[in-house]
């Protein structure tokens, strides 16, 4: 069995970035997630949000692209989303994600900030390059023109 330790950082939104995430099934979307995580044998560390995006920090095996994996996690969860939650209209994810490897060094910092997503954004404290994913920065973490 191959030895690996590879931790990831990933963030995708709602379509449109609509605020669709709701309190009263969030846990569950979570845990759904949490569980295509297993079955696709990759280790998910934490998982947080707030009503228009998610945040995970999950260990993705060298076997497996990274794209497939957040791909399927972010389609099964939609169907997901939209086979057990009422919503109004068609749940979707966009299509952008933002991902980020994670040294193992940083792993907790990370896992933390993840967990306490709620907490960062009602005190407006967020980590821009981990939040504005799909916008082009430059080099000082900045939102370019």
């Amino acid at each position: 069995m191959p030895y690996w330790r590879l931790f990831y950082h990933v963030v995708w939104s709602t379509k449109d970035h609509q605020p669709w995430i709701d309190l009263a099934w969030e846990a569950d979307l979570h845990g759904y997630i949490r569980g295509k995580a297993t079955a696709l044998e990759c280790p998910l560390l934490a998982i947080g949000g707030i009503s228009d995006h998610i945040h995970i920090v999950i260990s993705i095996p060298p076997s497996q692209p990274i794209a497939t994996i957040i791909g399927r996690l972010k389609g099964a969860s939609s169907h997901y989303a939209n086979d057990h939650f009422v919503l109004g209209k068609d749940f979707a994810w966009q299509s952008d994600y933002g991902v980020l490897s994670v040294s193992e060094s940083r792993l907790c910092k990370v896992v933390a900030y993840v967990l306490n997503q709620k907490k960062h954004h009602a005190e407006n404290n967020v980590f821009d390059v981990l939040e504005n994913f799909g916008v082009s920065l430059t080099p000082d973490g900045k939102p370019s023109d």
